[in-house]
């Protein structure tokens, strides 16, 4: 990906992401994955202490404290990061910041329950898909998107300077940050599932959100950065 046609290169592949989970969306399948993994009395993993507490929790955890290095890295940068200039690490912090954000605002104001507070699998709620937004199911809703899996996806945003440079030696970089975000994703994500706390579609959302809100946010400091560029400099008085 560069940085001279980033519309076209981000937007394909964006957009063929879309694609891949408007079809999931209608083939129904997030049902039949859960009712393939449930049991009469509910979901087998729900308090594994391997999901729960380590995968989890702990995961959690070790997810805050990595965000919180990648902002101090915006003033003091280590590594590969003295590579960026310090509008790009603002860049990185500020979209895993919106991805994070924009997450826990969706799931504040969704009606959307998991799966395991569903009739079907041992709650009293009944099925409602997450395309009917203000419609409740019966259970405790705020469940969509992933939240978990979104403590992995919202770094997508880590990726973009690198991915989009000139050089060979930063465009690997950046696809091997992206990735490793992607599959640490897919993995919490794959891990709730089996608790029965979310179902697949919840996780390709979750990471199709917050790589798109690093896009965006990518393409808003790329006209900054060019705005600013082009600002004549201030006259010495």
């Amino acid at each position: 990906m560069r940085e001279d046609s980033p519309f076209r290169q981000l937007g394909l592949f964006t957009g063929l992401a879309l694609l891949a989970l408007l079809a999931w969306d209608v083939s129904g399948l997030d049902l039949r994955v859960m009712h393939w993994i449930a049991r009469p009395e509910g979901f087998a993993l729900r308090h594994n202490w391997w999901m729960e507490h380590l995968l989890h929790d702990q995961l959690r955890r070790a997810a805050v404290l990595f965000y919180l290095s990648v902002l101090a890295m915006v003033w003091l940068p280590v590594g590969r990061f003295k590579d960026l200039s310090k509008l790009q690490r603002l860049e990185i912090g500020v979209g895993i910041t919106l991805g994070l954000g924009l997450i826990n605002v969706l799931k504040r104001y969704s009606l959307t329950s998991c799966p395991w507070d569903l009739s079907a699998f041992g709650g009293v709620g009944t099925y409602v898909s997450h395309w009917q937004w203000g419609l409740s199911d019966g259970g405790s809703g705020h469940c969509f998107p992933g939240g978990h899996a979104s403590s992995a996806f919202a770094f997508a945003a880590l990726s973009l300077p690198w991915l989009v440079s000139d050089s060979d030696r930063d465009r690997q970089w950046g696809t091997r940050i992206l990735w490793g975000v992607m599959l640490l994703g897919g993995a919490l994500g794959a891990v709730q599932t089996l608790r029965g706390a979310h179902y697949p579609s919840h996780t390709l959302w979750t990471g199709f959100m917050c790589w798109s809100v690093a896009v965006i946010n990518h393409l808003g400091f790329g006209y900054w950065r060019r705005k600013t560029l082009m600002s004549p400099p201030a006259p010495v008085t």
